[in-house]
């Protein structure tokens, strides 16, 4: 449908029966009581939005500042801290950034004149509630905040987490959320390229779905969301707005699940992802003709948001009437349509020579608009419904000037008690048979065990420029046909981690990603990052939250990535009592790193595919099992101190990493056949991982490997800084003098072939000596990898 007037009414609208609240009436009504505890404002936000207003707001303004004002929104816990972020990068960390913080999402200059957005963003609450539409239009929001910036979006990826798997409500979620993601996805034609799946008793009835987005344009294809210039137009365009999701996310987010939350709890969005993939195409016709001053996505928020984000980024102001909203629910009201978070709606600003133009576009792809405003240089948004003055704000006090807490915080009590719980005192095998029944029992758990249950769901090569993706260290995706040009992408998080040291737990998801994208060939760029927490109300979760966003700061910094947006998600606890071990969940802050490569020909997969290749071994291993998948799965235990952080070794091994996956052999072969990480799991789970990959087995001896442990530390240890690469038997001198460039140690650890994972040792597992090797048959070990998730769902 073409636009509608400006001053006409759309066909779906129709005048409400009752008067509505207008600016008028709010003046001379200063006492009249408002419902703003059922829209989550506490009395003194409250008092503060009379101070800004002179006077009681109206109906329609409550709504609006009620969810602008939310956590979700407003970010009015964290963003004291978050300032960081900005404070500590440093000008050689934005050398190829073309759009950092506060925008949609950050663009990162890839090279040749193309450029990359991506972020990752929450979708936690809803996906409780009602995990398929909470996950699938988690999915469509963060798409909606790459299209914004005027890219193509050309993957996803996702980070989930579920509670126990024994518990009863695990499996509703468990299968509600797969499918939302994987449904939705695989509609809109994007690759899922990456993620994890996890599951921990903490995520029990506050699980975590992070979803990411990247999209691909050229550097002058970048759009911003302001609206600047008298007299241009206004338009709303997309699917029409509903009842569902009227303060969905936005309130949803902002509380937890206990009592005493809003009454009016607020419903879960639904998505069409058909109507997302037309408005995608819609959009970057747009785009091409030049069709659009600024642009803004609707999610959180709705039209509030959309509104006086747009008003308070440009230089004027703006005025709306309602009434010109294409609505498939005639019957609501005007603060309904300003909270709805219906799903699949952009708003634009278009000069008004181009607006005929625009419509044409719009109706080719047979998608509704409407002119709803006009851009003017009052400062003010105004918004009327009917000719009624409903809303009369400054723009920037609803979407930038929202309450500033600084909340108190304070190191937890029990936090001492769980430090000094370390793993010491905990038994390990004395022989090779519980050892070896240690072994499987990890790499077979819900956590370690394939992933392929979930990710066979997703469709991770449709558009054809995927070069890698799940099981591998990092998505791998082709951006220039041409030249090979592309980037890669991993997203990291280590709760149990971070609940023993938020910092170095933060810090170890860099880490973590930072050296998956070297692994696979790629330089790191950028960050983006998704924090879930507990309540900022809270003095223990906000210790966590401070705690791991100064340690994330620093750790990019030393690095030189810079963090180009993300979320948080706060209110993710169990709103029973504050201040025990096990009010809110772990602290899981997602970290995803942003990598370059020149050619993705040259990407390295995690696991080797010929025989007779040389295993070596990148990094040293120390006794690190604190937290580690060892003390959980084989004495469900979390207690001690994270591995240590190593970021100059972290970065040196990741020099060695590119160094080595830019090198030809003398005939013309990749020097690097495959690459893989050493993280949760430790040595063996990299082994089984590797040797699965293909199918390709492999004879290990841990004498050579780099640090004094024995066998089963040398196995399940978790210290970062360490990798795999696979090579042929002539490439060992080149690896080690790499190695030794940049002091990072190196051992060979064996070679690969057959069709078992054979595992020599200096105690346990010593060849001839008292104990014996660890031998593990690919073919059980495959089946028994595969069973273990869709055994339990």
């Amino acid at each position: 449908m073409s636009a509608a007037p400006s001053t006409g009414t759309p066909e779906s609208a129709s005048r409400p029966v009752d008067r509505p609240d207008t600016v008028q009436d709010a003046a001379a009504t200063p006492d009249q009581e408002m419902p703003y505890r059922e829209l989550g404002l506490k009395d003194d936000e409250y008092a503060s939005i009379k101070d800004i207003l002179g006077r009681r707001p109206t109906a329609a303004e409550l709504a609006m500042y009620s969810v602008m004002w939310s956590e979700h929104c407003s970010y009015k816990s964290s963003k004291l801290h978050l300032r960081q972020f900005g404070e500590k990068t440093t000008a050689q960390m934005r050398e190829h950034l073309l759009v950092g913080m506060g925008e949609n999402a950050g663009v990162v200059d890839i090279g040749d004149g193309w450029a990359v957005t991506y972020k990752v963003e929450s979708h936690n609450h809803p996906s409780f509630v009602e995990p398929y539409q909470g996950a699938a239009t988690g999915v469509g929001g963060i798409v909606r905040d790459i299209i914004s910036m005027g890219a193509r979006p050309v993957a996803v990826m996702d980070q989930l987490r579920f509670g126990a798997v024994d518990h009863p409500d695990t499996a509703r979620v468990v299968h509600g959320v797969v499918a939302g993601v994987g449904g939705y996805g695989n509609c809109l034609g994007l690759p899922n390229i990456g993620g994890e799946t996890e599951f921990d008793p903490s995520y029990q009835e506050n699980p975590l779905v992070n979803a990411l987005c990247v999209g691909v344009l050229r550097h002058d294809d970048i759009h911003l969301a302001n609206a600047s210039g008298a007299g241009n137009q206004v338009v709303l365009f997309g699917a029409r707005t509903g009842g569902d999701g009227i303060g969905g996310a936005s309130i949803l987010a902002s509380e937890s699940f206990e009592d005493g939350m809003p009454a009016k709890r607020p419903s879960v969005q639904v998505g069409d992802p058909f109507m997302e993939k037309v408005l995608i195409e819609c959009c970057l016709d747009l785009f091409a003709a030049d069709l659009v001053l600024g642009i803004q996505d609707l999610g959180a928020a709705g039209i509030s948001c959309a509104t006086s984000e747009l008003a308070s980024n440009g230089d004027g102001g703006m005025h709306v009437d309602l009434e010109n909203v294409l609505l498939r629910d005639p019957t609501l009201t005007a603060g309904e349509i300003l909270m709805s978070e219906s799903q699949e709606r952009m708003m634009a600003v278009v000069a008004p020579e181009k607006l005929d133009d625009f419509m044409a576009v719009i109706d080719k792809w047979d998608v509704e608009a409407s002119v709803i405003g006009e851009v003017n240089g009052t400062g003010r948004l105004t918004i009327d419904h009917f000719g009624e003055r409903i809303v009369d704000v400054d723009p920037r006090t609803v979407a930038h000037e929202g309450p500033t807490y600084d909340r108190p915080y304070a190191r937890p009590a029990w936090q001492d008690a769980l430090n000094a719980d370390t793993s010491g005192s905990l038994p390990r095998p004395e022989t090779v048979e519980e050892l070896a029944a240690q072994v499987r029992a990890v790499v077979t758990s819900p956590n370690q065990a394939s992933s392929a249950w979930v990710t066979d769901q997703y469709d991770r090569f449709v558009r054809g420029a995927t070069a890698l993706a799940q099981p591998d260290d990092a998505g791998v995706i082709r951006v220039d046909e041409t030249t090979g040009r592309g980037v890669a992408i991993a997203t990291d998080a280590n709760g149990r981690f971070a609940k023993l040291d938020p910092a170095t737990g933060a810090a170890q998801a860099l880490a973590e990603s930072y050296r998956n994208v070297c692994t696979v060939g790629a330089k790191p760029l950028a960050v983006t990052d998704c924090l879930n927490f507990g309540s900022p109300e809270d003095p223990d979760a906000m210790w966590q939250l401070v705690q791991a966003i100064t340690g994330l700061a620093d750790a990019c910094q030393e690095l030189g990535v810079p963090v180009t947006g993300g979320n948080v998600s706060l209110y993710n606890s169990h709103g029973k009592v504050k201040g025990q071990l096990d009010s809110s969940i772990n602290p899981t802050p997602v970290v995803g790193v942003l990598g370059v490569m020149d050619d993705v020909r040259r990407a390295n997969p995690s696991g080797w595919h010929e025989e007779g290749l040389a295993i070596i071994a990148l990094g040293s291993t120390a006794d690190e099992l604190d937290g580690s998948a060892w003390t959980r799965v084989i004495h469900d235990h979390l207690g001690g101190l994270p591995p240590r952080v190593d970021l100059e070794a972290e970065a040196a091994l990741g020099r060695v990493l590119l160094a080595l996956s830019e090198v030809d052999l003398p005939d013309g072969s990749r020097l690097v056949r495959a690459a893989h990480d050493l993280s949760t799991g430790g040595l063996i789970q990299t082994l089984v991982d590797s040797t699965l990959r293909f199918g390709v087995g492999a004879a290990i001896d841990l004498a050579a490997l780099p640090g004094d442990v024995d066998d089963f530390t040398a196995l399940l240890s978790e210290s970062g800084a360490r990798a795999l690469v696979a090579v042929p038997e002539a490439a060992v001198p080149a690896v080690a003098a790499a190695a030794e460039a940049e002091d990072v140690a190196w051992g060979r650890l064996g070679t690969t072939g057959g069709d078992m994972l054979a595992i020599t040792g200096t105690d346990l597992l010593a060849d001839g000596g008292s104990g014996r090797p660890l031998v593990l048959d690919l073919a059980e070990l495959r089946e028994a990898v595969d069973a273990t998730l869709p055994a339990l769902f």
